[in-house]
């Protein structure tokens, strides 16, 4: 089973920013020496906690601090840009780094409302039109522009000998239709969906189409995941981003992911205590044994070509600890 990881680029109390960019880099490093498929890093603006609101140059700079790792976007938001702008960026990656790029790109808005209208004009307007968007791009990409359109003879330029692979996230049934119909890879974020993954990936696959450019109707579950090596460590982990999850959502979350220690001497209202409840059963918590076969499960069930996972916790050394833990269960 193929494995890869998803980085939010967390910004722990403490760090800066600069850190936790710093972080994200040192992780591909240790993904690729682990064996990982690929490296994703997310766009998010304002977001309080998260370091991460341009992947295309974080990708930059973990290209070039890697080897053999394929990096991507998990994913570029479509909606806040010109298709032909994207299409440039991530050809120049291409070029930098060949064979290893992938274009993921979602219709979420990546922040708050302020900042939605910071980032663009019209964005209801834009998500409707991200089909037509979604064409242009893959035409700028593979240059497959008719010849009566307007835009037939633009070129994204650099051209790279090695395309970057499209793919479309998300995490409803439309977004998997569409990528179907345009007969490119699906990823389906399950960590942030509370609908089924499976079904959503079998109707993708059934639906798929291939399109100009060919491509297999390659599919990622992105699940969270916390590993360590007893359960209750890694219920004591998963303090951090249970607190973390608490404070966002009352827009207290501005000093970044919180410590176990801050995590074990807040008190939790009732209402609170539900929410991270109910967060949890979102979160594979466990030893390394426990979540071999959790994610084995889910590849069985949703028949996902590969797991992408997700991890945040209040320490860098933890977070690595995890990947490494459930790499040593699959990889090797």
């Amino acid at each position: 089973m193929k494995l890869s990881i998803l980085d939010l680029s967390p910004i722990s109390t403490g760090k800066t920013s600069r850190e936790a960019l710093q972080e994200s880099m040192e992780l591909a490093r240790i993904g690729e020496n682990l064996g990982y498929t690929r490296y994703w890093v997310t766009e998010h603006h304002d977001l309080e906690g998260l370091a991460s609101s341009a992947p295309e140059i974080l990708l930059a700079y973990i290209g070039a601090n890697t080897n053999r790792i394929r990096i991507g976007s998990g994913a570029v938001l479509l909606p806040h840009y010109k298709p032909y702008k994207i299409a440039e960026t991530f050809n120049m990656l291409a070029t930098l780094f060949p064979g290893r790029i992938d274009l993921g790109v979602g219709r979420a808005p990546g922040g708050s409302a302020e900042v939605t209208m910071a980032l663009s004009d019209n964005f209801l307007e834009q998500v409707r039109k991200m089909p037509e968007s979604l064409s242009d791009l893959l035409n700028f990409l593979y240059q497959t522009f008719p010849e009566d359109n307007k835009f037939s003879k633009v070129s994204a330029a650099p051209v790279p000998d090695v395309m970057p692979v499209p793919w479309l996230l998300g995490t409803s049934i439309k977004s998997a239709r569409l990528a179907a119909e345009y007969g490119i890879p699906y990823a389906f974020g399950q960590f942030m969906s509370d609908k089924e993954g499976a079904s959503i990936i079998k109707e993708y696959k059934d639906a798929f189409m291939g399109g100009k450019q060919r491509l297999n109707p390659e599919t990622i579950i992105t699940v969270s995941v916390i590993c360590a090596k007893t359960t209750e460590e890694a219920e004591e982990l998963a303090l951090s981003s249970d607190l973390w999850s608490v404070l966002r959502a009352k827009g207290e979350a501005a000093k970044g992911i919180p410590s176990i220690k801050e995590a074990k001497e807040y008190v939790f209202s009732e209402e609170e205590q539900e929410k991270v409840k109910k967060g949890r059963e979102k979160v594979i918590i466990g030893n390394p044994t426990e979540v071999k076969e959790k994610l084995q499960k889910i590849q069985e069930h949703s028949q996902a070509d590969e797991i992408m996972i997700t991890t945040v916790t209040h320490r860098f050394e933890d977070r690595a600890a995890s990947y490494d833990l459930i790499a040593k269960s699959f990889l090797k």
